[in-house]
């Protein structure tokens, strides 16, 4: 019996190596030494409800770039999405992965968490 629960606790115990972890720091930053392609037309769906747009990217694989198509992501309460972005840096190219992060939607250094008006950049 007790040789069975060992096995049964290493089983349950290995299987949280795959449940995937949400990270909610900046993401990684690539760099790469000739300039992106110009990005490609999306036609953008109407909104749904409680998802947002996140736009398509070109993305480096390593070797080459290539292209990441829009999609819908499930809104996040206190979350504003930021799109993959890529700059001309002093060493290259570099891509500004995007994700979810909190923060400020509207700009007006008041954190959104304690913001009564989150989406309001004009104060008075």
């Amino acid at each position: 019996m007790k040789r069975i629960l060992c096995a049964a606790a290493a089983a349950l115990i290995s299987t949280a190596a795959f449940v995937p972890v949400q990270a909610f720091a900046k993401g990684e930053v690539v760099v790469v030494r000739t300039a992106p392609p110009a990005p490609r037309h999306e036609v953008v769906p109407h909104a749904r409800r409680g998802y947002e747009w996140a736009p398509g990217y070109w993305n480096w694989n390593g070797r080459r770039y290539t292209w990441v198509q829009g999609h819908w992501e499930r809104a996040r309460k206190g979350y504003a999405y930021h799109r993959p972005e890529w700059r001309q840096g002093s060493n290259g190219w570099e891509l500004e992965r995007g994700g979810w992060r909190r923060g400020d939607r509207d700009g007006d250094g008041v954190p959104n968490r304690v913001d009564n008006r989150p989406n309001n950049p004009n104060r008075s």
